[in-house]
């Protein structure tokens, strides 16, 4: 685990508690407390990298119970450190996060959730598009719950994009992104929005071009810790 900090600069006023961010990909804190900036400017972001919680949930098909009382350890570290609130950014463990909650002192926010309610408000057949099944099951239940919230009747295809994953994690993002955008153009076609299903892919939106609408994670989820 690793664990830093950025925050406003000396004499700058914070906005209030500080927010913590649980990473499984370190690459995604610049990018996260740039847009957080933006929704609480001045305020100080707590980072906190551990890369095992989503090796863990690979090598376990989904979260394994140990992975769930580190959440819980990292929202009690969050609160001790001056933090309001745990935004945990790897979907893959998203579930355990929602579980983690009735055992946390501050809200546990989950990245895509905003993400799952904009897909049901924007058509009826929703694709999901991830790199890892540890991913693809949690955010298509996450849509469907979110379906049910609001009443409506949803169809959700998902799909998964084999060695895309493998690819980034391997230092090969081009292909990671050629990868991905083949997926996209095969469910782009057969639905009325596409979900990206892990904040990672969010790299590849400006290049989706299908005719429909795609939704990322980063943008909304961030938006909630305004």
């Amino acid at each position: 685990m690793t664990a830093r900090t950025a925050g406003p600069a000396a004499g700058r006023p914070a906005g209030g508690p500080a927010i913590a961010m649980l990473h499984t990909v370190p690459a995604l804190a610049a990018p996260l407390a740039e847009l957080a900036a933006e929704v609480r400017p001045g305020t100080r972001i707590l980072h906190f990298a551990d890369e095992s919680l989503l090796q863990d949930t690979i090598a376990g098909d989904g979260p394994p119970p140990h992975v769930l009382r580190r959440l819980v350890s990292y929202a009690m570290y969050a609160k001790e450190s001056g933090a309001g609130t745990l935004l945990v950014t790897c979907s893959s463990i998203g579930e355990a996060a929602e579980q983690a909650r009735p055992f946390a002192e501050l809200p546990i926010l989950r990245i895509d959730e905003p993400m799952a309610g904009e897909a049901v408000r924007a058509g009826r057949r929703i694709g999901v598009l991830a790199t890892l099944a540890t991913t693809l099951g949690p955010t298509t239940r996450l849509v469907r719950r979110a379906a049910s919230r609001e009443g409506v009747a949803r169809e959700v295809v998902p799909h998964l994009c084999d060695g895309a994953f493998d690819a980034l994690r391997g230092g090969d993002p081009a292909r990671h992104d050629a990868l991905v955008l083949d997926g996209f153009g095969r469910l782009a076609g057969q639905v009325d929005v596409v979900v990206l299903a892990q904040a990672s892919m969010a790299r590849i939106v400006a290049e989706a071009d299908g005719g429909v609408p795609v939704l990322s994670s980063p943008r909304s989820g961030v938006a909630q810790l305004a």
